[in-house]
């Protein structure tokens, strides 16, 4: 891809419909049968509230259609239209009882339906975190872009994209969770680093969480399910120097020796025993 077909990406969707410059014939939207068209299976977005689909159809009764739906020839079926970017809409206008709805027809490879699918929801902040991160993943493996391609033609950091793609991490009943808006990004970040993921989602849609509390829970797991350390076995010459300082003092005595220093430990169970330690170390 070029540098200019980056720019238009980058752009999302104005590029495409030609706004700020005259369009051509050629761009020029017609109405099509809602019937004749189909979503996409690249489309990012798989979730629709319903209550917006509602409110934006009751929109569409009153005022129309405002921005055409970008459609591209059905790859398979020749008397048909694929959505590219629009499907709300789409969705709304036969919640309206529309039959016809306005469309600008584009010939799109399937690269390029996924990438302007993905910047335009991502622009408008129409994806959940997780239906953002399978877009990136599916860049990534069927079509070869690297996390900083993809940084810089949505408009977001490196370290977004990472940090993102990271979710899909995730079990799946974690990834439900997010994707349902139970929990969120940041919460699912944070049960990355749990010992029991699940255990934590569950519970912070019981409790209702904050993001800190959360991490800090997750923590505390990653600390608990270390294994402790196995001190290393002393040599003769330090076990035999404890046996002798435990007979002259009368107490148990320690020793752990490493590198040029280590620490001496005399454990003493009355305050009689402590008033003798001191006496001795005083002369």
């Amino acid at each position: 891809m070029n540098g200019k077909e980056k720019r238009s990406l980058g752009r999302g969707l104005s590029a495409l419909l030609g706004e700020g410059a005259e369009p051509a014939p050629s761009r020029s939207p017609r109405h099509l049968a809602v019937d004749k068209l189909e979503p996409s299976p690249l489309q990012p977005r798989r979730r629709f509230d319903a209550e917006e689909l509602e409110s934006l159809a009751a929109s569409i009764r009153a005022n129309g259609i405002l921005q055409p739906i970008l459609v591209r020839r059905h790859p398979a079926k020749p008397d048909r239209h694929e959505i590219v970017a629009g499907e709300r809409r789409w969705r709304a206008a036969q919640l309206a009882g529309l039959h016809e709805v306005p469309v600008l027809e584009r010939a799109l490879a399937d690269r390029e339906v996924l990438e302007m699918a993905l910047v335009e929801n991502v622009q408008r902040r129409d994806l959940s975190a997780l239906e953002e991160a399978e877009g990136y993943q599916r860049l990534i493996a069927e079509f070869g872009r690297s996390q900083e391609d993809l940084a810089q033609e949505i408009g977001k950091s490196r370290v977004h994209v990472a940090n993102t793609l990271r979710l899909l991490k995730l079990p799946e009943e974690a990834k439900a969770m997010l994707a349902e808006g139970r929990i969120t990004a940041g919460h699912g970040r944070a049960l990355l680093a749990a010992a029991d993921p699940v255990a934590l989602a569950r519970r912070v849609v019981a409790e209702d969480l904050s993001v800190r509390q959360t991490e800090a829970l997750a923590a505390q797991q990653a600390t608990s399910r270390r294994p402790p350390k196995t001190p290393a076995p002393k040599d003769a010459d330090t076990r035999a120097l404890e046996r002798d300082l435990a007979r002259a003092l009368g107490l148990e005595v320690e020793i752990a020796h490493g590198g040029a220093g280590g620490r001496l430990t005399i454990r003493y169970r009355s305050l009689e025993q402590l008033d003798e330690v001191v006496r001795r170390l005083n002369g």
